[in-house]
C-alpha cells in the first residue's frame, strides 16, 4: 500500500520501497545461483533457459494485463542491437563466473556507471565534473586493488581470465545502457523486455541446443533446477517487471541509488551460501569501488 506523509514544507510520497529492494536483492543473489548452475550446465544453457523462463513469466503478465503482443519490429529495430549486446554481455558474464568468485563479480559489475561516464564523454561529448573525475580514479583504484589482490609489483597482475571477462561484461552492459539511453523505443517497458528476451533466446539457441546440453538439462539436480528457476523466474521475470514499475513510480535517480546495495547482497550471500572467503582486502576494495561510483553518479 502506498503511504503519503505530509510535512509543513511540502508533500513527500513514499512509494513501495520494497520493489527496488526486492529487485536488488534478487539480482545480488543471481551471481550465486549462476555459480551453482555452472556446476552442472554450460554458460550458454544457463543464458538460454533464463531467457525462456523470463519470456514465459512476462508473457503471463502481459496476458493478465490484456496487453497486445503485436508490434512492428521494423519500427523498433534498435531492439535487435540491444538484444545482440545483451546476449554477448550475458554470455561472457556467465562464462567468466566459471573462473572467478561471485563476490568479485558483484563488486566488478558495480563499476558499470564508471564505464558509462567514460563512454558518454568519448562518444556523446557529455560534460564531466572534477568530482566525477576523482570518482573514476577512485573506482579504478579499487578495481585494480580487487583483481590484483594488492600486488602491484608486476604489470600482468590480471591473471584471472574470469575477472577479465567480468570486467568486459561490465563494459558491455555500459554500452547496452548507453545505446538504450540514446535510442527511442516506444514499447511499454514489460513488452520491451519480453521481445528483448525473445530475441536473445533466438540468438543463443543455436549454441545452446545440442545433444550434450539437452542431456545435461535432463539430468539436472534439484539444486541445479532451483538455480535455473530462480534466475529465470525471479531474476529475469519478477525483478525486471517490478523494476520497470518502480521506474514509472519513482525518480530514476532515487531508484538507481538502490543498486549500490547489490554488491553487498552478493558479497554476504556468497559467504553464506557458497562459503566464499571474506577477506578484509576484498571488503575494502569493494567499498573503494562503491565510493568512486557514488562520486561518478553525482551531478
Amino acid at each position: 500500500m502506498n503511504k503519503a506523509i505530509t510535512f509543513s514544507g511540502g508533500h513527500l510520497t513514499i512509494i513501495k520501497y520494497w520493489k527496488p529492494l526486492f529487485a536488488v536483492f534478487v539480482w545480488g543473489l543471481s551471481f550465486i545461483a549462476t555459480k551453482n548452475a555452472l556446476l552442472e550446465v554450460r554458460p550458454e544453457v544457463i543464458v538460454f533457459l533464463r531467457q525462456l523462463l523470463g519470456i514465459l513469466f512476462l508473457g503471463a503478465v502481459l496476458i493478465k494485463k490484456r496487453r497486445k503482443f503485436a508490434v512492428n519490429l521494423r519500427e523498433q529495430r534498435w531492439i535487435f542491437a540491444l538484444a545482440g549486446i545483451a546476449c554477448f554481455h550475458l554470455w561472457i558474464q556467465v562464462t567468466g563466473l566459471q573462473w572467478t568468485t561471485a563476490s568479485n563479480t558483484g563488486w566488478i559489475i558495480g563499476t558499470t556507471p564508471v564505464y558509462m561516464a567514460i563512454l558518454g564523454i568519448i562518444f556523446f561529448k557529455e560534460k564531466i565534473t572534477f568530482i566525477q573525475i576523482v570518482g573514476i580514479i577512485i573506482a579504478f583504484f579499487g578495481l585494480v586493488l580487487l583483481v590484483s589482490k594488492a600486488d602491484f609489483t608486476t604489470l600482468d597482475f590480471i591473471k584471472n581470465k574470469g575477472d577479465i571477462l567480468i570486467i568486459a561484461s561490465a563494459l558491455t552492459w555500459s554500452v547496452y545502457s548507453m545505446v538504450n539511453k540514446k535510442t527511442t523505443l516506444t514499447l511499454a517497458p514489460v513488452l520491451t523486455i519480453f521481445y528483448l528476451f525473445s530475441i536473445v533466446a533466438i540468438m543463443i539457441a543455436p549454441f545452446a541446443i545440442n545433444q550434450q546440453n539437452i542431456n545435461a538439462v535432463l539430468n539436472l539436480s534439484l539444486s541445479g533446477w532451483g538455480s535455473i528457476l530462480f534466475l529465470g523466474i525471479f531474476c529475469s521475470g519478477v525483478a525486471y517487471t517490478i523494476w520497470a514499475q518502480t521506474l514509472s513510480e519513482m525518480d530514476a535517480s532515487r531508484v538507481g541509488a538502490f543498486l549500490y546495495l547489490e554488491p553487498f547482497v552478493t558479497f554476504f550471500g556468497a559467504w553464506i551460501l557458497l562459503n566464499e572467503q571474506i577477506t578484509f582486502l576484498l571488503l575494502i576494495s569493494g567499498l573503494i569501488i562503491i565510493g568512486g561510483v557514488v562520486l561518478v553518479n553525482r551531478k
